[in-house]
């Protein structure tokens, strides 16, 4: 993608094209079907599946969940291997809206780290449970430590897992400061960081604010406004990897913080 396009937010908003109500009613059908669908599949099969087939299922899953949706997912840069043969990556990135969330499933299942609060969340918390999500109580200076110790677990087992170290969402047109604690987990376990640029795009190529999930817009009012678009375009900018290797312990993670998120401003031009 050329910068142009990537600095575009500077241009009018415009409206992008809505769906029919009959539309909106189907895809609000199928969503909820898919979802029962996920949690019988989550107590059913998932436990009997190994570890590549539940990758697997969750892959599909939100890949089905994007098109029921007509999301088209845009792919930039170098991609990690194939969830059967990527291990102890770190996927760091800006985060949007809860779609961004099943676009990097659909490329390669990961356990996220999340806030706790989902937890409790009705029929999404008992999926991000059996997603084997690593949640985390934020504000807990006890709890930031035992997160990056499991992070770092999860990762010398050989897991891949997101981190979203703004903690929290924007509408897009910013970032908001990264924090670099979980960020210790690589370095202590010689991972891979992929850094990933996340921006949602309008057909003009201006950025589209509407699918945020940010602010106080709840999760209903973001599922809507993702219903009554005709396509949501999102796309992934995956930049170099960042080998820590054997010189990891050399290095601190208040700078490779600093580093990811001056990498992903830059290629998002904010």
């Amino acid at each position: 993608m050329t910068s142009s396009a990537l600095s575009s937010h500077h241009l009018p908003i415009t409206q992008e094209a809505t769906t029919r109500r009959l539309t909106r009613y189907y895809r609000l059908t199928r969503i909820a079907l898919h979802t029962l669908n996920g949690v019988a599949m989550a107590a059913m099969v998932m436990p009997l599946s190994s570890k590549n087939g539940r990758l697997a299922i969750i892959l599909w899953w939100s890949k089905t969940l994007l098109r029921i949706l007509n999301v088209q997912v845009k792919v930039y840069g170098q991609t990690p291997p194939t969830y059967a043969s990527a291990s102890n990556n770190l996927l760091v990135a800006n985060h949007i809206s809860w779609l961004d969330i099943h676009a990097i499933n659909s490329l390669l299942p990961v356990r996220f780290i999340a806030k706790s609060d989902i937890k409790s969340w009705p029929v999404f918390g008992y999926l991000a449970k059996k997603s084997q999500v690593l949640f985390i109580e934020r504000g807990k200076r006890q709890h930031a430590t035992r997160i990056v110790d499991l992070t770092t677990q999860s990762l010398k087992a050989g897991d891949n897992v997101c981190l979203f170290p703004e903690g929290t969402t924007t509408d897009g047109t910013c970032i908001a400061p990264f924090k670099g604690s979980v960020m210790q987990s690589a370095l202590q376990a010689k991972s891979t960081v992929w850094p990933i640029a996340i921006r949602y795009s309008r057909l003009d190529g201006s950025i589209n604010t509407e699918v945020a999930y940010a602010g106080d817009t709840t999760l209903v009012e973001s599922i809507l406004s993702v219903v009554g678009l005709q396509q949501t375009i999102l796309e992934l900018h995956f930049l170099a990897p960042i080998s820590l290797g054997q010189e990891a312990a050399q290095q601190h993670r208040r700078d490779l913080t600093e580093h990811i998120q001056q990498l992903i401003t830059k290629k998002l031009k904010l």
